[in-house]
């Protein structure tokens, strides 16, 4: 598996908090949130069924907020 690399955006409180729960739980920050996004994809799935190559996005994601 390739393993990939994503830049984002955080508010600096924010990735403070997420540091301070990294560490009092012996982890990065980078494995902590992957720690999260593994444990959303586990609820979204046993909520709405495995993720495959084969989803159609039209079908599956919701619509995008209209203001």
């Amino acid at each position: 598996m390739a393993v990939k690399s994503v830049s984002i955006r955080i508010e600096q409180e924010m990735l403070d908090k997420i540091g301070y729960i990294a560490d009092y739980q012996g982890r990065s920050v980078n494995s902590h949130i992957l720690v999260l996004i593994r444990n959303e994809i586990e609820d979204f799935e046993k909520e709405h069924g495995a993720i495959t190559g084969d989803i159609d996005p039209a079908e599956n994601v919701k619509p995008t907020r209209k203001n």
